[in-house]
């Protein structure tokens, strides 16, 4: 196909990430899309240069003929049912993180997807950002020994205001450690190269969203967390999460630290370091990864113009998502036992999730 048609499902702030992206890439234009909310409706169609069509609801959308291809990102809670809808089409889709709110449903998502050989691509772009990237190659090269730990720490501005304020609330996002942190699990597992085994995390709700109310429910979405995941092999890794913490000149920051050194990435800076113990400090090599691919930076570094060139190239191709089903609830699940163990201050294994 030189030209791939998509449709967009929910054209909230994500949704209109995902049609600027797509906007960029030559051989993709948005000829359809799908949102309940009239102003939704609006921004979607602006944001597309050209023509699409406008439906109030996904199922329209999937039976209208004019998409090769479909992009999720309608809120986290209704994932299970939009999703279902989309494999039953045929239609090959990207979604947006997370895959689904609770283990349970992803296992369906899953399910359904390999009796019916569907494409499903999980959208998990921080993998792609260009210093990101280049740390997994590193450590997967052996460029720092044998891997034995993993830090990554977001320090950041709250949750920002979603359509209906939905994200305010656990039992639609899934929680904090499965709606923002998926991405962080994923990078973990992609950077360990081996199954997690076991979860330990605090945090609470400490600073934000407590003056807030929402037909006279306060949100219970937590702001702080740290999180330990321990691997088969014996590699260990951290989450430190902040939500309040605007004052950050780097918001991201992911470590991976071996036998023989030491690799670190920085966003939004992109600054990549690596070094190694033999060559102390002063060997320390820093560089600014950028990838020049790149035509649209958005939201995260351009790592979603990235993803999507390869999604494109898997729906041209029929190839296996480089983000499969099975990341994605890897990744769920993760997030899952945090929450167990905050909640039942207690190490909580994987296996009593899945």
């Amino acid at each position: 196909m030189d030209e791939v048609r998509y449709g967009v499902i929910g054209t909230g702030m994500m949704g209109i990430e995902h049609i600027m992206n797509l906007e960029a890439i030559d051989g993709a234009v948005v000829t359809a899309l799908a949102d309940p909310d009239a102003g939704s409706q609006a921004a979607g169609r602006d944001a597309v240069s050209g023509e699409a069509a406008i439906f109030g609801d996904h199922r329209d959308l999937l039976e209208s003929g004019l998409i090769d291809a479909v992009v999720v990102a309608s809120p986290n809670m209704t994932h299970i049912d939009v999703l279902l809808d989309v494999i039953g089409s045929g239609i090959p889709v990207l979604t947006e993180k997370p895959l689904c709110t609770t283990v349970e449903d992803c296992r369906k998502v899953v399910d359904t997807a390999a009796e019916a050989g569907a494409l499903v691509w999980v959208g998990l772009e921080y993998r792609y950002m260009p210093p990101i990237a280049r740390l997994a190659r590193d450590v997967a090269a052996g460029e720092i020994g044998r891997l034995r730990m993993i830090a990554i720490r977001e320090h950041r501005f709250p949750f920002l205001h979603k359509v209906g304020n939905w994200n305010r609330f656990n039992r639609n996002t899934g929680g904090t450690l499965v709606e923002k942190c998926c991405h962080f699990f994923d990078l973990m597992n992609l950077i360990a190269g081996s199954r997690p085994v076991r979860v330990m995390a605090t945090g609470a709700q400490d600073v934000n969203h407590l003056d807030e109310a929402y037909e006279g429910e306060v949100p219970d979405i937590l702001d702080n967390a740290y999180v330990i995941v321990e691997y088969e092999g014996g590699v260990r890794a951290m989450l430190d999460l902040c939500m309040f913490a605007e004052a950050s000149k780097e918001q991201g920051e992911v470590v991976a630290v071996g036998d023989a050194g030491k690799a670190e990435a920085f966003t939004p800076s992109l600054e990549y370091r690596l070094g190694h113990r033999t060559e102390g400090r002063d060997g320390v090599r820093i560089e600014t990864v950028v990838d020049e691919r790149i035509r649209y930076d958005g939201h995260h570094h351009g790592s979603s113009y990235l993803e999507h060139l390869d999604f494109l190239e898997a729906v041209r191709t029929g190839t296996t998502p480089e983000v499969s089903l099975d990341d994605g609830l890897l990744a769920v699940a993760i997030g899952v036992a945090a929450h167990r163990s905050i909640d039942e201050r207690r190490a909580v294994a994987l296996d009593e999730v899945l």
